[in-house]
């Protein structure tokens, strides 16, 4: 699959929808992974649609001034009911689902006993296809609503259009991605429409996105609807052991790195035998070798300070694992349930044994910022987000820095088919779908994160194999690294001030006191301070990414 198009300023005809290939007719056999429906407890069973037809589009308003467009689920199976509407932005291409429901006990969903009109687009002078009107169903006392109705009629829709949970079946939602709106995103008293997810969400966390949306005057305002919730935490849905490494040979991402990246990833076991070495606080002259597979490490605990890892010794060889090793490298699965295991995460971890130095820009000029972002150990990640109801691939996050961002399928770019690219920057291996630059500032200063093609990549599905996946019991040995919970690197004892204000000596006026204003604001992780945590000890790992 190639790039995707690009916007117009239209509204998304359906024939655009974009579908990625599931690998699901080479899958091996499992218990409930994509069968394509999923039974959450209480009475209740879900499917998720990716079938939508359009309802109603505005072509102004929301991301790029490029509208929005609604739709509701068709082709729902017989016996599954509609639980509301789907809505995306037109800056990118449709690619979205929501679930139907069915009751198989005929207390599990009900009919709203009534609608209230949220919003109606009539008076509104913009470009738009026809009036819009978003309808709030009002459940039946113990019952919850889970999403909105779109009509182009003033007319209030069908009591039979749409079902709600009852309570124990629902769990609290919060507004996630800005879908529409006249003004911008952060406009607290506009109207806008968002998507929505679980408030609570995490490898533990059972909330369910039905993949609607919601609407509302201001920003601050409470959600009025619910998220589902797997009451049984049945996790009989999740994938095999056999069926992970289908898929993430199926969908494993190329990563490029930057032609003149000198930084390279390799594997744990590489960096061990060819010279890492442990410390420990107070016995720093007597650093210990690593085994191969980490067994020499301290396992469990906390990041105590006692212990950290650092390069070897000798010069020559510190300067040539710094560069890491391509030919080593291996990459680290880590499966866990999302979404009331509705979803599975495949994280993709890889390591680095050193994290370059920074580079700022300041208007035209590109400064080497010295010693600043340098730091040992750097661990990155990729998460890819597997529907379990169907195998698709639904989107892909990329690690950048301290946070990163999620990537629609549709917002990626592919190679062979389903396989995603990504983009590692130079030095610092932040991760971005497109090449390019990625400034961490404002206007024209920042620090600079630049990304491009060369004959340096990674095939992730070339050397992987899966560390963790607590779901599937003792099939899954963690290797003994993975419970080092110290630092995989020493703290940086150079002055980050004397840094910036070699910088700044040889800036004018207005752009010195701009690039220190730039540079107060950064996160310090950016500056590389201190050797970080190894995967087990970012906030992601049980959680979700965002």
């Amino acid at each position: 699959m190639g790039n995707s198009t690009s916007a117009t300023k239209e509204a998304l005809p359906i024939d655009t929808s974009f579908k990625l290939p599931s690998p699901l007719p080479s899958l091996p056999q499992g218990e409930g992974f994509g069968n394509g429906v999923i039974n959450l407890g209480g009475g209740l069973q879900v499917c998720q649609i990716v079938s939508l037809s359009k309802i109603w589009a505005t072509n102004e308003g929301g991301p790029g001034n490029l509208g929005a467009t609604f739709f509701e689920p068709s082709q729902v199976p017989q016996g599954f009911s509609m639980l509301g509407c789907y809505s995306q932005p037109n800056n990118r291409m449709l690619h979205g689902w929501v679930l139907a429901g069915k009751d198989e006990t005929g207390e599990a969903l009900k009919k709203p006993i009534d609608y209230t009109l949220v919003w109606s687009s009539g008076s509104l002078q913009i470009k738009q296809e026809g009036v819009g009107y978003i309808w709030l169903p009002t459940p039946p006392d113990g019952y919850k609503a889970l999403g909105c109705v779109v009509t182009t009629s003033p007319e209030k829709p069908s009591l039979e259009k749409v079902r709600c949970a009852r309570s124990d079946l629902t769990d609290e939602c919060q507004a996630d991605k800005w879908i529409w709106g006249q003004g911008k995103e952060s406009d607290p008293n506009g109207f806008n429409v968002f998507s929505l997810r679980p408030s609570n969400r995490g490898a533990q966390a059972m909330g369910v996105s039905v993949g609607t949306f919601v609407a509302q005057e201001t920003t601050s305002a409470s959600i009025s609807l619910a998220c589902l919730k797997n009451i049984e935490s049945d996790l009989s849905c999740m994938p095999t052991l056999d069926q992970v490494q289908t898929i993430f040979q199926a969908y494993s991402p190329r990563i490029y790195f930057h032609p003149d990246e000198e930084y390279l990833p390799s594997s744990a076991s590489w960096y061990f035998t060819n010279g890492a070495l442990l410390y420990k606080k107070d016995e720093e002259s007597a650093p210990a070798p690593i085994e191969p597979t980490g067994s020499s490490l301290p396992q469990g605990g906390s990041n105590d300070g006692l212990y950290w890892l650092d390069l070897p010794m000798e010069e020559a060889e510190r300067e040539r694992v710094k560069r890491g090793d391509l030919q080593s490298c291996q990459v680290y699965l880590q499966i866990k349930p999302m979404l009331g295991a509705t979803f599975t995460d495949i994280v993709a971890w890889l390591f680095y044994p050193f994290n370059g130095p920074s580079r700022a820009k300041v208007d035209l000029i590109t400064i080497p910022l010295g010693k600043t972002g340098q730091h040992v150990g750097d661990w990155e990640h990729a998460t890819l987000r597997i529907s379990n109801f169907n195998g698709q691939l639904r989107a892909i996050y990329l690690s950048a820095h301290s946070g990163g961002a999620w990537y629609d399928a549709s917002e990626l770019e592919f190679q062979s088919g389903n396989r995603a690219v990504a983009y590692s920057s130079l030095n610092g291996h932040a991760m971005y779908a497109k090449p390019g630059l990625v400034l961490q500032g404002s206007g024209n200063i920042g620090i600079r994160n630049d990304t491009a093609k060369s004959e340096k990549f990674i095939d992730t599905g070339a050397r992987f194999s899966v560390v963790a996946a607590e779901y599937m019991g003792s099939s899954i040995i963690e290797p003994p690294w993975l419970n080092y919970l110290r630092k995989w690197g020493p703290n940086i004892t150079y002055d980050i001030a004397e840094e910036v204000a070699t910088v700044e000596n040889l800036l004018p006026g207005k752009l010195k006191s701009a690039f220190d204003k730039v540079v107060k604001s950064l996160p310090r992780e950016i500056f590389g301070e201190e050797g970080p945590t190894g995967p087990k000890l970012k906030r992601n790992w049980i959680g979700d990414e965002v």
